[in-house]
């Protein structure tokens, strides 16, 4: 009897590591999945990159610099306008 119970315990842990590796196998295979599939939707939304993105808000960041710029050299151009149309009339 004693041999018998050995065995069938045995056949039931060989089975249930069978079943774990197959588990493990299937887990892996949806990740797998799923992480194509979410790659191909965010292709399909046209979503930008993390670097398409810092390239763009770089670009923004040079603009608005040499937008303030821009407009602070108008403004004294402006100023100095100004003083020598009222001295001039």
């Amino acid at each position: 009897m004693t041999q018998t119970t050995n065995r069938f315990f045995d056949e039931i842990a060989r089975l249930m590591n069978d079943a774990a590796g197959v588990a493990d196998g299937v887990r892996k295979e949806i990740s797998t999945l799923v992480q194509s599939q979410a790659e191909r939707i965010l292709r399909d939304m046209d979503v930008v990159t993390r670097e398409e993105f810092e390239a763009a808000k770089e670009m923004a960041a040079k603009a608005r610099e040499e937008n303030e710029r821009l407009a602070a050299r108008l403004a004294e151009v402006e100023k100095q306008l100004g003083a020598g149309g009222k001295s001039g009339s």
